[in-house]
């Protein structure tokens, strides 16, 4: 039997999320596994953070002759044993756990505008008083020219 380490399409649509398994070559995409060797969820927002393999049991499987398929071997070169990113992935890691307990600043108490707003009645009974003045004198003058 040609056993592949390859992707299993989990998940649902527009939001896919696959396990690493190894599989018989015969074998549909979604079909019976013979085991499970990690996880990658392409919708993870840190990009480091998406792969977690069981780095021993990969091993095992290469090691016996497993094949892993195409996106499979760049996710072990990077994430496998002796990955590339594994520093990287350790950090993302720690980031997203940090995501959970951050808790924003409280909102700065705001301050009292009262002031504008005794401003603003006393402004209008000005515009008023000086347009009633405005009257007073164009009434005084129309009854003096009479």
């Amino acid at each position: 039997m040609a056993v592949r380490i390859r992707l299993k399409k989990m998940g649902r649509t527009h939001r896919p999320f696959y396990r690493i398994c190894a599989m018989d070559q015969r074998s549909p995409r979604d079909g019976r596994v013979i085991e499970e060797l990690g996880t990658y969820d392409p919708m993870c927002p840190e990009t480091d953070a998406r792969v977690s393999l069981k780095g021993d049991r990969v091993d095992y499987w290469l090691s016996v002759g497993a094949q892993p398929s195409d996106k499979v071997g760049v996710l072990i070169k990077k994430y496998g044993t002796n990955g590339s990113h594994l520093e990287a992935r350790d950090a993302a890691l720690d980031r997203l756990g940090k995501r959970k307990d951050y808790t924003p600043a409280p909102p700065e108490p705001a301050k009292k505008k009262e002031e504008p707003k005794a401003e603003e009645p006393a402004a209008e009974e000005n515009a008023v008083e000086e347009v009633a003045s405005e009257e007073v004198t164009a009434t005084q003058e129309e009854t003096a020219s009479e």
